[in-house]
């Protein structure tokens, strides 16, 4: 059985670097992906349901897993939602999948992003995880853009088991996510 190179990456490199680094002794208390989260919503486009359809189509496609639909939580009239109105879908990615995915996320649809300056270090949350909007869908490879009729933007959560944001940080910038450098926004 192939390993997945970000999951090969992980357990060759990153673990001995992060253990240097963060002066770790136990392997098992390095931190780690635990699982990926990609959240859309579709609120906005509730009522053309070819839309919403074509948008889980893609979601399946990008992550290669089965779509499960959000529902409203409680009504809400300036939004337009009653209770149980189906206002979103959401996949999450555990094991080969999920390093599958942030392989592609890291090798490739990153960069084909237009004016990609890497990932702003305010994405890492305190508790070590990281989010990503992703503007356009179609930097995936599994989407063809000649047949694509609407675009959606997307929401990408890496929640890992790191205690605090230094921790997150080194996990990030040893797996190879493109974390840009905040030198730019001192400077103005």
């Amino acid at each position: 059985m192939k390993m997945s190179s970000k999951k090969q990456i992980y357990s060759e490199k990153v673990v001995p670097a992060l253990m240097k680094e963060l002066g770790i002794k136990n392997v098992l208390a390095i931190p780690r992906v635990g699982k990926v989260v990609v959240n859309v919503g579709t609120g906005k486009i509730l009522k053309d349901t070819k839309r919403v359809d074509d948008v889980i189509a893609s979601l399946e496609a990008i992550t290669g897993q089965k779509v499960l639909q959000t529902k409203a939580r409680k009504a809400i009239a300036g939004f337009k939602t009653r209770e149980g109105l189906e206002v979103g879908a959401r996949v999450t990615l555990h094991g080969k999948r999920m390093w599958d995915f942030l392989d592609r996320l890291f090798n490739v649809a990153l960069p084909r992003v237009r004016d990609f300056q890497g990932i702003p270090k305010s994405s890492i949350d305190q508790s070590g995880n990281c989010n990503i909007g992703i503007k356009e869908h179609v930097v995936f490879p599994e989407i063809v853009p000649e047949r694509v009729q609407n675009i959606f933007s997307f929401q990408v959560n890496i929640v890992t088991t790191a205690k605090n944001k230094k921790e997150g940080e080194a996990l990030f910038r040893l797996l190879g996510l493109p974390i840009s450098q905040d030198e730019f926004k001192q400077e103005k």
